[in-house]
């Protein structure tokens, strides 16, 4: 055997206790998703997880399986997303398994909906757990890496918890621009098509009977961030959603509505501005303005906290290639 080739082994790993359908997932896709990025085989057989490949192959993948394992034994459902998330994740740490107990403290139990949220990333982690540290939060990232989900778990958290006494979710209605009356139907009926991401969150969380009855005596208020000027936002938990299309004058009404035993997260997207001016976006004004202010803290994510589909994180690098080409071409022409 030559010295350049590479030793073929097997190597067993126990599973017992673990169950059986998370670890492996419908039809096994966590375990071809593991043996596909490693290239190496998995078989799930009994108690047992059987690997065969090559030795550096095996030992990569060997810490990925592991805490696969501990997950299904502590019944925290994962998917084929995750599992490449888990093997993207061990790669940028060399190899080192994420702090499993700083992510179960901060893991969200809604008592309504038996919905149990955890941060499924590094990011997130550093996401929820600046929340819970600092009156005003922003987090800043592509589309899917659960700035606005994660926002609304901790303000329904922080309801539960009777930390607050409402939740008022914001979003400025920049398609309409803040203008609605030529829509058909109440205010209600002419803002709900902007606001609606907000609501699949809540009732993703929420049974169904709280929130209707929550929205009707206005412990939940969802509304356009034009109808915030002139009020005090007192006792409560403030989401101001898709922040990039606040203009510089909105944001600056939003912040300086916060009042006493408040919490404000403000979630964006830099990369999708809709206002006819990029620069006049509030988002991108705030950056400058309040870094480094004691009591606001800024969170930046990026396409290894998408937790949509794994196509997401592609399509995300790819616009961002796309863009860094198009940026480069004038540089290119002269």
């Amino acid at each position: 055997m030559g010295a350049s080739e590479e030793v073929m082994v097997e190597h067993r790993l126990d599973a017992e206790g673990a169950d059986q359908l998370l670890l492996a997932g419908v039809n096994d896709v966590n375990m071809q998703e593991t043996a596909r990025r490693f290239g190496i085989r998995v078989v799930l057989r009994g108690d047992q997880l059987i690997l065969s490949g090559e030795v550096g192959r095996l030992e990569k993948a060997v810490p990925v399986l592991q805490h696969m394992i501990e997950l299904a034994r502590m019944r925290a459902p994962f998917d084929t997303a995750d599992v490449s998330r888990f093997i993207d994740e061990f790669e940028r740490r060399g190899g080192v398994p994420p702090d499993r107990t700083e992510r179960d403290e901060l893991r969200i139990a809604l008592p309504g909906s038996r919905k149990v949220i955890s941060p499924r990333s590094e990011g997130q982690a550093g996401y929820l757990s600046a929340i819970r540290e600092h009156d005003i939060v922003i987090g800043i990232g592509p589309a899917g890496t659960g700035k606005t989900y994660l926002a609304v778990a901790a303000a329904v958290d922080a309801l539960y918890r009777k930390r607050v006494r409402r939740i008022i979710l914001a979003r400025p209605a920049v398609e309409a621009g803040e203008n609605l009356g030529f829509l058909p139907g109440d205010l209600q009926e002419k803002v709900d098509p902007y606001l609606r991401p907000l609501y699949d969150a809540l009732e993703d969380m929420m049974p169904a009977d709280r929130v209707r009855r929550a929205l009707e005596d206005r412990t939940i208020e969802i509304a356009p961030l034009a109808y915030m000027r002139g009020r005090t936002l007192s006792d409560a938990f403030v989401i101001l959603d898709e922040a990039q299309n606040a203009t510089s004058a909105q944001m600056k009404m939003f912040l300086t509505r916060l009042g006493l035993n408040s919490r404000v997260v403000i979630t964006g997207d830099k990369t999708q501005i809709d206002l006819p001016r990029r620069d006049d976006s509030g988002l991108l004004q705030v950056e400058r303005v309040l870094s480094g202010i004691e009591g606001i803290s800024f969170v930046y994510l990026d396409g290894s906290d998408v937790v949509r589909h794994r196509l997401v994180q592609d399509i995300i690098r790819a616009y961002a290639e796309w863009d860094r080409t198009v940026a480069d071409e004038p540089e290119a022409g002269r």
